[in-house]
């Protein structure tokens, strides 16, 4: 069952050789269940650092984040995180294993676990490479297997950092059309963060945009294209160009 998101004046600080530097300031923002959230911003605006809180592996140094309406404790399975390395694959377990590998951890019997893999690799149409290894995968092929892991253990919320940044324009492209197919078959609550304004607005349901230096909320913007989304469309390029404004200013 997708659940909601809710940040509330969340900053972080870290520490460094030359003193402390705040990352994030007094970002609050949310997330209805089942919305496609994409955020994105300029390099050094904390865009990864919100992902880490989200995922419970950074500690709000102030503010905080709530998955479900219950303020979030370290890392759990209620939430799946998708990363841009092909490297976050077990090189040592086949595709199916791999999607597995949360269904393992919660003992889920041996049929089941495999059952529920297939089923998944199905879903980002990998089925014939059940047996194959991650060095068998090309990347976009590694990046399915990767969601279709996430997804298995059957999370409330899906996290993304920038998963397709490193795959070439077509391959990306087609990733982007089989998330979205994912994302309406699943309905899962998704955070996707990205540095690209077109596969925001392609993916998107809500953008947000972040400034930088510590990073802050400049704008949220509720994107009402219909799907599938053409590129090449007016209403696409203007939306593009009112986000481009908000990035540039």
């Amino acid at each position: 069952m997708a659940q909601s998101i809710e940040a509330r004046n969340v900053s972080y600080e870290y520490q460094t050789g030359a003193g402390r530097v705040l990352a994030v300031r007094d970002v609050s923002f949310s997330v209805d269940a089942e919305e496609f959230l994409c955020v994105l911003g300029p390099s050094g605006c904390g865009k990864t650092t919100i992902l880490n809180m989200l995922a419970g592996f950074l500690a709000p140094t102030s503010g905080d984040v709530l998955i479900g309406g219950e303020a979030i404790k370290g890392r759990g399975q209620d939430r799946g995180v998708v990363f841009q390395d092909f490297a976050q694959l077990f090189p040592w377990r086949t595709a199916r294993r791999n999607v597995e590998f949360g269904l393992e951890m919660r003992g889920v019997p041996e049929e089941e676990r495999r059952e529920t893999a297939l089923r998944f690799l199905a879903l980002v149409k990998l089925e014939k490479f059940a047996d194959a290894y991650p060095h068998e995968l090309s990347g976009g092929m590694q990046q399915r297997v990767a969601i279709a892991r996430s997804l298995a253990y059957n999370p409330g919320v899906l996290l993304m950092d920038e998963p397709f940044a490193a795959l070439d324009a077509m391959t990306r492209d087609e990733m982007q059309k089989q998330l979205t197919e994912v994302w309406q078959a699943t309905r899962k609550t998704v955070v996707y963060i990205t540095h690209n304004v077109a596969e925001a607005v392609y993916l998107a349901d809500a953008l947000l945009i972040m400034a930088p230096h510590p990073g802050t909320v400049k704008q949220r913007l509720r994107v009402r294209l219909p799907r599938p989304r053409d590129q090449l469309s007016a209403d696409f390029v203007a939306l593009q160009r009112e986000v481009l404004q908000y990035l540039t200013h």
